[in-house]
């Protein structure tokens, strides 16, 4: 099932011949690993693109990019049109959690984020081939995951933090203060990278919580007193070299955007 995936034999729409040469950094092989991190950072943007103008929730696109990046952790990337990948990862992370999307609709709309220079896709023929590639690719997705697609995701668990925290906290500070958008916007932007993968979904939840505190300065009240450390008090199997690192790892996406 791989070969109708692999780059010299799939439908190349996505990635056509001119910006293979030029601007597709997936045709060439990388021999470092910071490269590839660059291009899955690029895919991930043109996913999330794509999602937004698809009207996708939250949760659909962190699903979406996860299973981007678990694809990659078990296959070549130069083996593969990562733009493929990624469109199919949106159309199969629709159907994973339950907000369906049209196969014509998410072609045209990753089509036009990609090649934004060009025509919208009119020829019926050029639909039908990237259709049949989609579906080939999904199948091979499916395959290469063992027909897991599900993860657990940290939406649920930050969503619970922010509400508790906000209750505990003075109400002046907290509500004068953009914690809650800090927060959210960090878990969005921690997809370009493979720390969503390393981690359990608890874990990021209170690392990106700790992060967005840190970033204002703000403490939370009495932690110093208490027995327990507030971050304990979600989740009670993590320490704070754990939440560090994983703050790390969400700086070093941040570090990848500036080279872009």
């Amino acid at each position: 099932m791989a070969a109708p995936s692999r780059r010299k034999d799939h439908h190349t729409l996505m990635s056509d011949s001119k910006t293979a040469r030029t601007e597709d950094p997936s045709t060439r092989r990388r021999s470092h690993h910071h490269d590839d991190e660059l291009i899955h950072f690029r895919i991930v943007r043109f996913m999330i693109e794509s999602g937004i103008k698809l009207r996708m929730t939250s949760v659909p696109m962190a699903t979406a990019a996860i299973i981007y990046h678990r694809f990659f952790s078990v296959c070549r990337l130069h083996d593969y049109d990562p733009y493929l990948i990624g469109m199919t990862a949106i159309s199969l992370a629709s159907k994973v959690e339950e907000e369906h999307l049209k196969i014509r609709d998410v072609i045209n709309v990753c089509y036009r984020t990609r090649h934004k220079a060009k025509l919208p896709l009119e020829s019926q023929t050029e639909l039908a081939d990237l259709r049949q590639a989609m579906a080939s690719c999904e199948l091979l997705i499916m395959r290469v995951l063992g027909f897991n697609v599900t993860k657990e995701l940290p939406h649920k668990y930050l969503l619970h933090y922010l509400k508790s925290l906000g209750d505990w906290m003075d109400a002046s500070v907290w509500n004068r203060t953009p914690i809650r958008d800090t927060a959210w916007a960090m878990l969005r932007d921690l997809y370009h990278g493979k720390v969503c993968l390393q981690h359990k979904a608890q874990h990021i939840a209170v690392a990106v919580l700790y992060f967005s505190l840190l970033c204002y300065g703000i403490e939370v009240p009495l932690n110093n007193q208490a027995e327990t450390e507030w971050w304990k008090v979600f989740s009670d199997d993590i320490s704070e070299e754990q939440i560090k690192d994983i703050i790390e790892q969400i700086m070093d996406v941040y570090d990848l955007e500036k080279r872009l």
